[in-house]
């Protein structure tokens, strides 16, 4: 197994992002990443031995201030005031896998050689990569244009000795794990704050973690959608290539095509029915299901071409002889994509509380709510009213953020993304949508034990073999929480290959 990603030209995609992950690789720049940093901060360093011109943000104050001339010598500390001032992050910290993911991506963004910054701050973020020195970032601040300037002022913090990072499990000081490690502070030269701030990869790190997790849990709602449809005693008609072939999108192809594999050799599909017709949350799924997959699609080659992008200000063109400065670190795609992606995910959830609220209907033969005794025992009543609370919550948490902008910078910054605040919501909404099918799951293997002795597929009964070593068949009134949690946590540890994912 290759155990270092070497950070090069080559892009970066979610597969390979995902084994960086999963397999813990270290982080090594490529001999042309390499050279392209050097050139392009020999280029800065001998531009400003003869330029008298303003250039922002290398020679200038910033925002409303772009027109404040600073002085040669005080260069440096205007990058070190930039990096302390901006450091206005609140709010709960930001999960410690998306902040190692913010340091691959701004690594990447940097490696391409428009930046300005020197070799030494690329590498020291790729030493905080690999001994998982993980500064401490926080979820508000940002507006998700002028770059993430607050979480990615915490985030480089510690480049300079200031600062806090976790370490081994402790949040201790930066000052304190560059002497462990016997690593002397950056010392900024011109351009290198702004290069370190400017940027989206609040954004997008936020982003490429929800877009791994939202594959697996639309693969998840297939398979446990699936273990609906036979607990419900549903009809496989709906899934038959032919309807999908005169609507061709793409993902309602795949999910109408992956929910016959999993149901295949089933004895209760495959069964006479009763009924004609099954209800839209069975019947439609590669209609819903689908149309999430389509939009995955769309967010994931948005977030592709991000991730793959120079998002800092201004940019470096060495070879050209230019220092331009424009807005590439505007997140107005990434806020689009993230607010379409939480609507997208939602309604995964939503469609997943419907066939749970019809398992527990008391129809097609199952008892009410699941449960000998009903009356006696309240069953899975409960679990329902669950599901819905998260689902009513995720309708709220799936109103756009980016439609709002807020002037800042005395209106030099007069119109802003928002999209940090879509990511943070759509990091909440992601995890409830995990929750809701976790419930689903819970809800449906319990239906399916009682069209024993009929079996469904081997795939599901292997698959359901696995979800009974951790949650029981409930015989009679429990504490179902730990219930919940322990369907939660199954499918969270579930591991499934990327060839099925992507």
């Amino acid at each position: 197994m290759n155990t270092t990603h070497i950070i090069s030209s080559k892009s970066l995609d979610l597969a390979t992002i995902q084994s960086i992950i999963l397999e813990q690789k270290q982080l090594e720049l490529s001999t042309d990443s390499v050279n392209k940093i050097n050139q392009c901060r020999t280029y800065l360093d001998e531009k400003l031995k003869s330029e008298t011109r303003p250039i922002y943000g290398i020679n200038t104050g910033f925002g409303s201030l772009y027109n404040v001339k600073i002085n040669k010598e005080n260069l440096t500390k205007l990058q070190e005031n930039l990096m302390m001032s901006h450091a206005c992050g609140t709010g709960d910290l930001v999960p410690e896998p998306i902040v190692k993911l913010m340091l691959l991506l701004k690594i990447q963004s940097l490696s391409y050689g428009h930046s300005g910054v020197q070799l030494e701050t690329v590498k020291r973020l790729i030493d905080f990569y690999n001994n998982d020195v993980l500064p401490l970032v926080y979820t508000q601040g940002s507006l998700g244009a002028s770059g993430d300037l607050a979480p990615l002022a915490h985030l480089s913090l510690p480049l300079i000795g200031k600062g806090k990072v976790t370490f081994k499990g402790d949040v201790i000081e930066a000052e304190d794990v560059l002497k462990h490690f016997d690593w002397q502070p950056i010392t900024l030269l011109s351009k290198e704050g702004l290069a370190l701030l400017n940027g989206t990869q609040f954004m997008s790190a936020y982003g490429t973690y929800l877009l791994l997790k939202s594959y697996k849990l639309s693969y998840l709602a297939d398979l446990v959608g699936s273990v609906s449809i036979d607990a419900f005693d549903g009809r496989i008609e709906p899934f038959n290539e032919l309807i999908h072939l005169v609507r061709p999108h793409n993902g309602q192809l795949e999910t109408a095509s992956r929910v016959s594999a999993f149901l295949e050799g089933s004895q209760i599909i495959n069964q006479e029915k009763q009924h004609v017709q099954d209800p839209y949350s069975f019947r439609c799924i590669p209609q819903v299901h689908g149309a999430t997959k389509d939009t995955l699609a769309f967010v994931a080659k948005t977030f592709t071409t991000e991730i793959n992008s120079v998002t800092d200000n201004p940019n470096i063109f060495a070879n050209e002889d230019e220092i331009i400065s424009g807005g590439n670190f505007h997140g107005q795609p990434l806020a689009l994509a993230l607010d379409y992606l939480k609507i997208a995910m939602a309604e995964l959830g939503n469609i997943s509380e419907r066939r749970v609220f019809q398992l527990v209907s008391g129809l097609r033969g199952l008892p009410a709510f699941l449960v000998d005794n009903p009356g006696l025992n309240s069953g899975f009543m409960i679990p329902q009213y669950t599901a819905a609370s998260i689902v009513s919550a995720n309708k709220q948490l799936a109103s756009p953020a980016s439609i709002d902008s807020i002037v800042s910078s005395n209106g030099q910054e007069d119109h802003v993304s928002m999209g940090a605040n879509a990511a943070t919501q759509a990091y909440t909404l992601i995890n409830n949508v995990e929750r809701v099918i976790a419930i689903e799951l819970f809800n449906a293997s319990q239906a399916l034990g009682f069209r024993a002795p009929l079996k469904s597929s081997d795939f599901i009964e292997q698959f359901l073999s696995s979800y009974r070593e951790v949650v029981p068949f409930i015989k009679e009134d429990e504490i179902i929480h730990d219930d919940i949690q322990a369907s939660i946590e199954f499918i969270q540890t579930l591991a499934i290959d990327s060839e099925e994912l992507f």
